[in-house]
């Protein structure tokens, strides 16, 4: 029987002036795709809570206007982990992201929905791939 479980992250739709906030990651699962801001559910910690203490740990950035989003189930064989993905949209109004942990992300970037780079990291890629777009994003 297999002990592994899946881990629950959130993943941070950030919109500003309908562009969507987009770091590179590096020196973890996933290096060179680009991803949201987001990270591990902890206990206790309702999805905006989460949300907003990841997006401030790795950009300095404050969101407010929490909207859920779908949902994504991904098993990433090659590292062997499971994550079911909670995606969250929020807005930022003001300020530049900061790189804050610059051994896990190359810089932070504002992409048009309908122009994301590639390539994608695999949650953000599996929601990408069924259609969704957030109702504010160019």
């Amino acid at each position: 029987m297999n002990s592994k479980k899946p881990l629950v992250g959130v993943g941070v739709i950030i919109l500003r002036n309908g562009l969507v906030l987009l770091g590179q990651r590096i020196g973890s699962h996933g290096a060179g795709t680009w991803a949201l801001p987001g990270g591990h559910l902890e206990f206790g910690e309702s999805v905006a809570e989460c949300a907003a203490r990841e997006v401030r740990e790795e950009t300095r950035l404050e969101i407010q206007n929490f909207v859920p989003a779908p949902y994504t189930s991904d098993v990433i064989a090659p590292e062997g982990k499971h994550y079911v993905t909670l995606f969250v949209v929020a807005q930022s109004n003001s300020g530049d992201p900061v790189i804050c942990e610059p051994e896990k992300c190359l810089g932070w970037h504002w992409f048009r929905w309908s122009e994301l780079p590639h390539p994608l990291f695999q949650p953000l890629a599996t929601l990408n791939a069924t259609g969704f777009a957030p109702s504010d994003a160019a």
